[in-house]
């Protein structure tokens, strides 16, 4: 028997799979959520800033590895081969020429600036808007064609960009800028070089603009007019690009001790967290797999020579090998899924936070118990409330950009709103027009798709809004007017990054031979009701006037 770790570091916190590799099953897990994120530390919402220190991925790190390998029998420990990583992306942080993140050295441990910059950090809308307005302007390629003709706020080189102008001590020490999902590997293997990690295939096409078309990234000429501080940085990057199924490198001796494993065990090359999840989730050509939580990314993968040279517009990129290594791999997704009921219910504890847990009427260790009590009951009571609520009944039609759009066309300059409320329009009104509005959202994904001659044959999901919400699964489903798969594994991001390891670690030798093997099926079917589909046409249509007015009117 042989078996791989799958590290899956999603927003919050870090997941720890040890897989079997012939039969899929999981043998341990851990979860660890970053420290100083749930503190609240380096971010700051109301100018949509949101930075992680690198100490946070390296404690999570040890920390649920050591609580994996204590869970099972010695032989198993003795018996990992490989570990793979998936994390957010577009996540860069500046590091010094050792590789090192700036936020690791003394002078910097306190600067958010010299820390990971998280995917949903949207401070460098500015900058994204140039970046446009250069790839369309300055006479040569158009290095955004790739990434669906519009490059976003929430990836590499505008944040990179953003920074620069902001900190001129970060300016000045940064060397080069490393992903997240690039980092980890790194460390683990010793490679910290930035000239000489293996950089992924998936963070770079999706989120860095590289092609082979330019044999890799954008032109100096082209970064420099964009601003001549991004001067030289190109040659401090990298040009060769690597697939998940790629050995970054050997776990070294040092990390092998500390994490309390032994033998050789290979690193594979690192990949988003969506991108592997649809791999864990069972992909397969033109399967759309919505991997739904606090956000979502929406992945399709389609043959190379069917795609051809048709250029999907307003998406998230295309990108050869970034899902899996045979296929082009396209992404989309929603900038706020899950968040959005989760603002909600923010909203409707303030009073129960500030009164209640303010009063002294009520013992303090009884009142930490009912807001404990409420605040776990919101959303579940919201649900059952609103799905007595006939559909053409609330009146209410919402618009999902509460943080911004990324597709189609991302535009992270756009506000969510809420119109048609009456006196009448009460809490699960609201909240039933809430996640109509995030299917709709997911709606308008998969007519780009099939507007752009790329065909959807099923629906995939996976992730905590998948597993734990039949209320808005069944509202995507009559959305969407397609059936939905829910994946049976808790962890398809982690199962699909163990599957990864599994083939770099020579185990399997293609992911299509690894899903057979080491996938889990699916647990549910949602299908669409034909009177529910037919209604939320007519709503659908609404909330698209909605949306276009809020766009261009406002």
């Amino acid at each position: 028997m042989k078996y791989t770790i799958g590290l899956d570091y999603g927003t919050d916190s870090l997941r720890t799979m040890l897989v079997n590799t012939a039969t899929g099953n999981e043998e341990a897990s851990a979860v660890m959520y970053y420290p100083r994120w749930k503190e609240g530390k380096y971010c700051d919402p109301l100018k949509n800033q949101f930075r992680q220190h690198p100490m946070d991925y390296i404690e999570v790190l040890e920390k649920t590895i050591r609580e994996v390998i204590s869970k099972v029998p010695a032989d198993v420990v003795n018996n990992v081969v490989a570990i793979s990583v998936d994390t957010t992306g577009s996540t860069p942080v500046a590091v010094d020429a050792s590789g090192t993140p700036l936020s690791l050295l003394p002078e910097y441990r306190d600067n958010p600036n010299a820390m990971f910059v998280l995917w949903k950090d949207h401070t460098a809308v500015k900058e994204a808007d140039e970046i446009n307005k250069l790839a369309r302007s300055w006479g040569g390629v158009d290095y955004t064609k790739y990434e669906g003709g519009i490059y976003s706020s929430e990836w590499f080189w505008a944040k990179i960009l953003k920074v620069l102008r902001t900190d001129e001590k970060v300016r000045k020490a940064a060397f080069s800028w490393v992903e997240h999902c690039d980092w980890i590997p790194a460390l683990l293997t010793g490679i910290t070089d930035p000239l000489k990690l293996k950089r992924s295939r998936c963070a770079a096409g999706h989120k860095a603009m590289w092609h082979k078309e330019w044999d890799g990234l954008p032109s100096e000429e082209f970064l420099v007019k964009l601003d001549p501080l991004l001067k030289g940085l190109r040659g401090n990057l990298y040009k060769e690009t690597y697939t998940s199924d790629v050995v970054a490198g050997y776990l070294t001796p040092e990390w092998t001790s500390k994490l309390g494993l032994s033998g050789k065990i290979a690193v594979g090359v690192g990949a988003f967290d969506a991108h592997l999840g649809a791999v864990g989730g069972e992909i397969k050509p033109y399967y759309l797999v919505k991997v739904m939580g606090t956000s979502t990314c929406d992945m399709l993968v389609a043959p190379k020579s069917e795609i051809g040279e048709n250029l999907v517009q307003g998406i998230c990129g295309q990108v050869d090998g970034s899902i899996t290594p045979d296929l082009i791999g396209l992404e989309a997704g929603q900038s706020a899924f899950g968040d959005i009921y989760a603002w909600f219910k923010d909203i409707l504890m303030w009073p129960v936070e500030h009164i209640l847990g303010q009063s002294d009427m009520v013992p303090s260790e009884l009142r930490e118990k009912i807001i404990a009590a409420i605040e776990d009951e919101i959303i579940p009571q919201l649900s059952a409330a609103a799905e007595k609520i006939p559909i053409e009944e609330s009146g209410v039609v919402a618009i999902d950009w509460m943080n911004g759009r990324r597709t189609p066309d991302a535009n992270q300059n756009l506000k969510g709103a809420i119109a048609g409320l009456t006196l009448g329009s009460d809490a699960p009104r609201i909240f039933r027009a809430l996640v109509e509005a995030t299917a709709f959202g997911s709606k308008k994904i998969a007519d780009r798709f099939i507007a752009e001659g790329v065909r959807i044959d099923g629906v995939i999901a996976l992730g905590g809004v998948a597993k734990k919400s039949p209320f808005v699964m069944q509202i995507v489903a009559d959305v969407m007017n397609m059936p939905i798969k829910v994946a049976r594994s808790e962890q398809a991001c982690a199962l699909g990054t163990a599957m990864a390891a599994a083939v770099a670690g020579g185990v399997y030798k293609t992911f299509e031979e690894a899903q057979n093997n080491m996938g889990s099926g699916f647990e549910k079917e949602y299908r669409p009701i034909k009177a529910n589909a037919d209604k939320y046409e007519a709503l659908y249509r609404k909330y698209s006037k909605l949306g276009d007015f809020i766009e261009k009117g406002l």
